[in-house]
């Protein structure tokens, strides 16, 4: 073949890939024999020794070969083609469920059979269920394989043995051609003693009979963390890329001016922290700068990231901007309108509101406010994204609770206040903290910012691991707290992903915790109520009016009553770690020690007992972030909207997390001294799926 490279030749050249089988290739994204090769196997099977019948053991992956001693059609629950294999130790049982005219009468008694599968325990003893197998004729034994069989990611019309098949063509140019460059430079290749990528891969596709199949399968093989540095590298690589090209546009320099920020600073009823002042500065270089900011700002529950937002965005307004903030549900974007109506009204400011259940006229009140700048401040949830939604000059763009929106979302928004070649700055906050690890490859088209002091008078939460059984012991002590002037939340966890069924438990609760107390004022609050109520019931509870609040989890993020001194979580093993941390996070922020109590269902399986042992341990928001993504993987950490960019096919952050300080040295020194490197590495890995940012 003449072209340059195995990237440019596209699967059809492979001999026996017709229009349909290409077609089922590009279901699992391969269009070319590079794509082809960098199709890694799932696992392996070891193929290459037999295995006598009487040492196999249930649960076991074998070979076998022996001669067919008896075969019959089985007419019990389900009709199964039953065939005896023996050898010379002893007899098993083939049993197929699906099987053809043609197999029946090929499994003949005297036939002989090499066969692979997994061994079980059946009716008729130790039973093989749909082995593959191969007919043996004449004296010699076919040639057994000489290398472990790998077992591909597949899709539906797609066998293993046509994949492989494929790979043996691939393979083959693979060995016979320079056509595979190695992108990444040699200097890098010596000094972290990698294979070359060619021998990598023919490792990885054929490796050696005495490889240990568990090192290749968990990733700890050489050859295979050469392909996960890559794979990394190319992320890294195209993240930069994104950053590089909003560098090359403009956004509105917004200078600071002091006018509004220090009135808002002297009408507060607290002091800055250092590592507020120190945030701060850093966003407001970014917002005069004249180049678009794209800034996380991370900092633990509580850190106070709300006043942080209100002086950007005052930045924005004091140059004649408008500023949006944006959160994920209902219940944290009304938190957001009340803190800025409160601080920001008192300034003559007009704080705009949108949400998907303002309907009518008032919604088209609204929009006209952000049409026509009426609205210096706007402030609501996805909806400010949709269709119809205009503004006049928007400025700056804050997202609060990022990992909750896809990279798709942020970029629609970034698209409705661009104009010509200007689009506006974006903060991006969150109170879950990302760990250092997605930090550097979710993230990595983002400046960074930490919040990492609490403000003076926030108190650690003492957290207390209790069984259901111990039930009336919580009630009780939640009796007392309420008698002696505390206030309690008792949150009620996700029951099958059903809100309704959320709202119902909750509701049960309140009813069963007012009968065992009756001389306790008890709420309830939940995701079905409409918002003036539920911001009614909050108003309530935080003068004090109510003692204990019933709740679902809607109150995981911008509830803050700082009586509040208690929390219950039932359940708290159907919840991840970030959500557990966001929810304790609503108690402690009073001057007395607080307490949460996670009330769990016996029994708790390994990963359940993990978690509620991590969040007894540990206050530290960065920590339990780290042990979440050990735990749950990326993709759930970030939310499944994020994972655009994120699906990695052969890295995976918790494990690899090791290589992520050499792979930014390396993306930079390709950026600097090899550009040319940068296209081909980000097309090798992420093909098409790049284009996501580009909404």
């Amino acid at each position: 073949m003449m072209s340059e490279t195995l990237g440019d030749v596209p699967v059809t050249a492979l001999k026996g890939v017709g229009p349909g089988l290409a077609a089922r290739l590009a279901a699992i994204n391969i269009f070319c024999v590079q794509d082809l090769l960098f199709h890694l196997p799932l696992r392996y099977q070891d193929r290459t020794r037999v295995t006598p019948i009487a040492a196999t053991r249930p649960g076991s992956d074998v070979m076998l070969e022996g001669e067919v001693l008896h075969s019959e059609i089985n007419f019990g629950r389900r009709r199964s083609l039953m065939c005896r294999l023996k050898d010379g130790s002893g007899i098993i049982t083939l049993r197929f469920f699906h099987f053809s005219a043609a197999q029946k009468n090929t499994l003949q008694p005297g036939v002989r059979l090499r066969c692979y599968g997994e061994v079980r325990l059946g009716k008729s003893g130790f039973e093989i269920y749909h082995p593959e197998y191969q007919l043996q004729s004449g004296d010699a034994p076919a040639a057994l394989a000489d290398s472990l069989t790998p077992i591909y990611p597949a899709t539906e019309g797609l066998q293993q043995v046509r994949i492989r098949a494929l790979l043996t063509q691939a393979l083959d140019q693979l060995q016979h051609s320079d056509q595979l460059h190695d992108w990444i430079p040699q200097q890098v290749r010596q000094q972290l003693q990698f294979l070359s990528l060619r021998d990598a891969l023919l490792f990885l596709h054929r490796p050696p009979a005495d490889t240990p199949p568990t090192i290749l399968e968990d990733g700890r093989h050489p050859a295979r963390q050469r392909l996960a540095f890559e794979e990394l590298l190319s992320h890294r690589l195209c993240l930069r890329r994104l950053r590089l090209q909003a560098e090359q546009l403009s956004a509105p320099a917004l200078p600071m001016q002091n006018r509004l920020t220090r009135r808002l600073l002297e009408s507060l009823p607290f002091q800055l922290t250092g590592a507020q002042h120190k945030v701060q500065q850093e966003i407001a270089a970014d917002l005069a700068s004249g180049k678009p900011m794209l800034r996380l700002l991370q900092g633990d529950v509580g850190s106070g990231k709300t006043v942080i937002a209100a002086l950007a965005a005052l930045q924005a307004v004091e140059n004649q901007f408008q500023a949006v903030i944006m959160a994920p549900t209902e219940i944290l974007a009304e938190q957001h309108f009340l803190n800025f109506s409160q601080w920001l009204q008192p300034l003559d400011l007009k704080i705009g509101w949108l949400s998907g259940r303002l309907k009518g006229k008032k919604r088209e009140q609204q929009l006209q406010m952000l049409r026509d700048g009426s609205a210096h401040i706007i402030v609501g949830t996805h909806a400010l994204f949709q269709e119809g939604v205009e503004f006049d000059r928007l400025g700056l763009i804050i997202i609060d609770e990022q990992h909750r929106f896809g990279v798709h979302q942020r970029l629609a928004l970034r698209a409705k206040g661009a104009s010509s070649n200007i689009i506006p700055h974006q903060l991006v906050m969150t109170a879950t903290p990302i760990p250092r690890t997605l930090a550097m490859s979710a993230y990595a088209d983002l400046d960074c910012s930490v919040i990492d002091e609490l403000p003076p008078g926030r108190t650690p939460v003492n957290t207390l691991v209790i069984p259901n059984t111990r039930r009336e012991e919580v009630i009780a002590r939640v009796h007392n707290a309420c008698l002696h002037g505390s206030q309690v939340y008792w949150v009620c966890t996700l029951i099958e992903e059903s809100e309704a069924l959320q709202c119902q438990a909750a509701e049960v609760t309140a009813e069963s915790l007012q009968k065992q107390l009756p001389d306790v004022r008890i709420a309830l609050i939940h995701g079905r109520m409409k918002p003036a109520e539920k911001t009614h019931i909050m108003d309530l509870f935080k003068r004090a009016e109510f003692q204990l609040l019933v709740a679902t989890t809607v109150i995981e993020v911008g509830v803050d009553v700082p009586a509040a001194n208690l929390m219950v979580i039932e359940n708290p093993e159907r919840l991840g770690l970030a959500q557990l941390h966001q929810l304790r996070g609503r108690v402690g922020r009073g001057l007395i020690v607080s307490h949460c109590v996670l009330l769990y269902q016996h029994p708790l399986s390994q990963v359940g007992k993990l978690r509620l042992g991590i969040m007894r341990d540990s206050n530290d928001g960065f920590y339990i972030a780290e042990r979440d993504l050990e735990i749950r993987g990326p993709g759930q950490v970030l939310g499944t909207q994020q994972t655009g960019l994120m699906s990695f096919r052969i890295a995976d952050l918790g494990r690899d997390s090791g290589l992520l300080d050499q792979v930014k040295t390396t993306a930079e020194i390709i950026q600097r001294d090899f550009p040319d490197h940068v296209e081909p590495l980000i097309k090798r890995w992420l093909g098409e799926r790049e284009n996501y940012a580009n909404v």
